[in-house]
């Protein structure tokens, strides 16, 4: 009979989205606690752990000599990679590299854990070589987080195939998590801790324990913030940043540090003074996480891209330290401005974010403030503090034992020597004769004949006399809590010592200073402010000279054959908007710095904005903020219109007179400050004046009606200062003009009719003024 089985027989029916739920938690919980977040107590993932085990084990701490070449032995990567993936984590040997690769880097951990020799990358974001070619060890903060582990500190569990262990977890002192931080993405959660200062961690650890009450606010005063290994800036208030470290979540602005010096508890930029008057800003810290390389590539695009036209150049000087220039347009660019628009503009100003969620000491994932990461830190630690006492009693009491056995043996040597001699079984007879237990016995069996000297027992009366006062001082400690906490306070301070702020490693790196968010740059700071003087032909050929021209110079200006001059040239600056009125009520804005310059005939205005070839250009002039603006129509209605308010941000304009049918925009005039009437005057050469006050203010509308006709339209409109009287030009080429002081006979109601005007009023119907 066969003993084949159809496959198919052990098949069974269950419902797909349950199996695949099922499936899929036990993923997310193996991604969750044994691959992205790191646990409370030692700050790492277990790749990480694993790591330093392999390498721990591998004798490659720094204070193990190679004797060949009389240096701290180092080891090729390959080999540590090797028994990592083999023995501990089953993984791929590039994910395993990069992560060793990362705790070697300075720029990424604040206090790194391995210690590399050759190219393990750079802040320029580049690889590291193949783990083929580089080598490492443990550098002292890994043999402190590791201290302790052959001291029965921890428990250790099988390995993935069951040949070998690897602890838990890592018992030492050394604050890993707050210290160099972490991150990672499991299923539905994340982790984003950023690195701190390890004597402000210790500090803080030292007040809990003291005052174990002590308040988040109270602990702020010593962790101040975050510590980047980059360093920079950290620019957040303190509420918000003590906000952050009470809840666990939130975010950190951090800022590139300009060369500067501290001036009463602030950083001050110190722009560097070159020949000439010129100067450049120094960049001497980045943002942390930020490569080097792509921070010049953003601001060099600003360059190519005409985005920032205060910024000239950019230049990397850096070597081991980082030195990029940044170069002005010009000496008369504001520093402040160029800053804070590099800021907005590129990854010199950015975020990193805060999520304190961590596996705590049962393997669950929680998001905890600053003061409880600590507390559960100090309760590891006085754990790991019971358990190091207690597997040290047990050393002792096993000690004890063998010292009371040899010191019965002394005592009694002769007749010990007596039974060695001449009983078959001695073992035996002198555990019966001298009430010794098994161990002491082989143990006196096993002594060398040298040691039965009386030096030798004289010794071992001190040593058991050592270890009784050492056993009753542990056992003190295992059973009194305060002895705890101030055993565990000597440690901390003693292991500060190796990380104070006195030490290059220790030195608090970021500054944490206060400032608001970059300021919103306007245009004109952007641009270099230069005068300008902007020439506009009849067929709508528009040009900036530079400079504000004479009559002189504007009357030699070319234009096309049989083109010529459209009106009055506008001088203005670079950092002006022009302002372009049609007939249609359409207003246009192009910037001064965007014109074509005045080689050549310029560039038509109908390519720069959507203005069609039949719709006349009837007003152009500089649009100065707060400038108001008399706008009137060919029917004679009209309105008074500010000038910021009818600016136009796009190429289709903005529709500000609403004219109605077969009317056109003729009036588009500026408005003095101290103008306080209106002079119309139609068509039909009637005069009309009436208070500014009876026009509204409007930023689109048709307005009202200024002057009413029987036929004709609107022929001209200004504004006026009814006291000084009403002035028009006289014409010709003398230049003069001529005032009518007394307005009374033409004042009469805004929509009237309006008389015939003074004498001498010119016959074309108009002031004649710009």
């Amino acid at each position: 009979m066969s003993d084949f089985r159809d496959p198919f027989d052990s098949i069974k029916d269950h419902p797909f989205d349950a199996a695949l739920s099922e499936r899929y938690l036990v993923y997310a919980l193996s991604t969750i606690t044994a691959r992205s977040l790191p646990d409370l107590r030692d700050g790492l993932k277990p790749v990480h752990r694993r790591l330093l085990w392999a390498m721990r084990l591998l004798k490659l701490e720094p204070s193990n000599p190679d004797p060949v070449r009389n240096t701290t032995s180092y080891k090729k990567c390959a080999r540590v990679v090797g028994d990592v993936i083999g023995k501990y984590h089953p993984h791929g040997d590039a994910s395993v590299y990069d992560a060793m690769v990362r705790l070697a880097q300075d720029f990424s951990l604040r206090t790194p854990l391995v210690d590399g020799q050759g190219n393990f990358g750079n802040i320029d974001g580049d690889n590291a070589a193949a783990m083929r070619y580089t080598e490492a060890r443990l550098t002292q903060a890994a043999s402190d987080l590791m201290d302790g582990l052959d001291e029965g500190t921890v428990d250790f569990r099988p390995t993935y195939n069951g040949e070998d262990e690897e602890p838990e977890i890592f018992p030492g002192l050394f604050p890993n998590l707050l210290a160099n931080g972490a991150s990672g993405i499991a299923v539905g959660m994340a982790t984003s801790i950023p690195p701190h200062n390890v004597a402000e961690l210790i500090d803080a650890a030292l007040l809990l324990i003291d005052k174990p009450d002590a308040d988040n606010a109270a602990l702020m005063q010593i962790v101040t913030g975050p510590d980047f290994p980059t360093g920079g800036i950290v620019v957040e208030s303190p509420a918000s940043i003590a906000e952050s470290y009470a809840t666990g979540r939130g975010s950190f602005r951090t800022r590139a540090r300009f060369a500067g010096a501290m001036q009463d508890g602030q950083w001050v930029v110190q722009p560097e003074k070159l020949a000439n008057g010129t100067w450049q800003l120094v960049i001497v810290e980045i943002p942390y996480q930020v490569p080097k390389s792509k921070l010049i590539e953003q601001i060099a695009a600003l360059i190519n891209d005409k985005k920032l036209p205060i910024l000239a150049d950019i230049r990397d000087e850096s070597d081991a330290d980082i030195r990029i220039v940044i170069e002005p347009r010009s000496r008369t660019v504001d520093p402040g401005v160029l800053m804070d628009s590099l800021y907005r503009l590129t990854d010199l100003e950015s975020r990193f974010s805060l999520n304190l969620n961590v596996l705590d000491a049962s393997h669950t994932p929680r998001v905890m403030g600053l003061r409880a990461v600590l507390v559960e830190w100090l309760k590891h630690q006085i754990d790991v503090l019971v358990r190091r006492a207690q597997h040290r009693l047990d050393k002792i009491a096993a000690r004890l034992e063998l010292l009371d056995g040899y010191i019965i043996a002394y005592l009694n040597l002769d007749r010990v020597i007596a039974i060695i001699r001449t009983e078959d079984e001695p073992k035996e007879v002198m555990m019966a004769e001298f009430a010794l237990n098994d161990r002491q016995a082989e143990a006196i069996l096993n002594m060398r004949l040298r040691s039965l000297r009386k030096l030798e027992e004289m010794e071992l009366r001190r040593e058991h006399a050592e270890l009784v006062k050492e056993r009753d001082d542990l056992q003190k400690l295992v059973e009194s809590p305060a002895r705890q906490r101030t055993q565990l306070k000597r440690d901390l301070t003693a292991l500060r010592k190796r990380y104070s702020p006195e030490t290059a490693l220790g030195r608090r790196r970021t500054l944490i200073a206060e400032a608001g968010p970059a300021r919103e740059i306007p245009l004109e700071a952007m641009i270099e402010r230069e005068p300008v003087t902007v020439i506009l032909s009849q067929r709508g050929w528009i040009r900036a000279m530079k400079g504000h021209v004479d009559a002189a110079t504007i009357a030699g200006v070319k234009y096309k054959e049989g083109d010529g001059s459209w009106g009055q040239p506008v001088q203005m600056y670079t950092t002006d908007k022009l302002l372009i009125a049609c007939a249609n009520g359409r207003f246009y804005t192009l910037g001064a710095d965007k014109l074509p310059g005045a080689r050549g005939f310029g560039e038509p205005v109908r390519l720069m904005i959507d203005l069609d070839n039949a719709t006349e250009i009837v007003a152009m002039q500089a649009a100065r903020p707060g400038v108001k603006l008399l706008l009137a129509a060919s029917d004679g209605r009209g309105f008074v219109a500010v000038t910021d308010e009818i600016i136009a941000e796009t190429r289709k304009g903005r529709q500000v007179v609403n004219l109605r049918p077969g009317a056109r925009l003729s009036i588009v005039r500026p408005i003095d400050g101290a103008a306080d009437s209106v002079a119309v005057i139609g068509d039909n050469r009637k005069l009309l004046v009436f208070p500014l006050s009876e026009l509204p203010e409007m930023a689109r509308g048709q307005g009202v009606q200024l002057q009413r006709y029987r036929d004709g339209g609107l022929a001209d409109a200004i504004t006026f200062t009814l006291a000084d009287g009403l002035s028009w030009a006289m014409g010709g080429e003398s230049g003069r003009t001529r005032t009518e002081s007394d307005m009374t006979p033409w004042r009469v109601t805004r929509g009237a009719a309006g008389r015939m005007p003074p004498s001498g009023f010119p016959r074309d119907n108009r002031f004649g003024q710009a």
